[in-house]
């Protein structure tokens, strides 16, 4: 980064089980790498973003729908969401079709990456294990069609994307 004050980041997420989590930390590691303050917080604790100069935000996908903690978090922000850059990402499929072709926003996440004038929006694999509670899960585990489907490369490489772009815009 060049002599301007570091740029603060929010990295939010709505997840119940941890595999968004486990996204936004990610995403967190590498845009601290990248040289900026970074905080990785659950976006349903999430009351206020006008400490920072940007924001990702995540939530997990579930039968076609963007986790509530999320949506809530975007509407609460609104308007200061639209008054900095932010972008969005979803933990979605248990299977490898995010990393094999770039999938559309589920209705949800693309509705507030309008409303919210989001720069992008990237869906990430999810990830269902033996350890995820509920039925889905456990039906899931008991026909072999769980799996940890995240790609910490993929999520890296999006990063730097986004840092590329928040480098250019100060």
């Amino acid at each position: 980064m060049t002599a301007t004050k570091t740029r603060r980041i929010l990295v939010a997420y709505g997840s119940k089980h941890g595999a968004t989590a486990g996204i936004a930390a990610e995403i967190g590691l590498t845009l601290r790498q990248d040289g900026f303050d970074t905080a990785v917080l659950p976006a349903g604790e999430v009351r206020d973003v006008s400490p920072y100069d940007a924001v990702i935000l995540g939530g997990s996908l579930y039968a076609g729908h963007w986790h509530r903690d999320a949506v809530r978090c975007a509407h609460r922000n609104a308007d200061a969401l639209n008054e900095r850059p932010v972008w969005l990402f979803s933990s979605g499929p248990v299977d490898g079709s995010a990393e094999q072709e770039d999938l559309l926003p589920v209705p949800g996440a693309a509705r507030e990456m309008e409303r919210l004038h989001a720069r992008g929006h990237v869906t990430f694999g999810g990830r269902v294990t033996a350890d995820t509670p509920g039925l889905l899960a456990r039906l899931m585990v008991r026909r072999g069609t769980s799996g940890d489907y995240r790609n910490a490369e993929h999520i890296r490489a999006w990063t730097h994307e986004v840092a590329g772009e928040l480098r250019r815009a100060s």
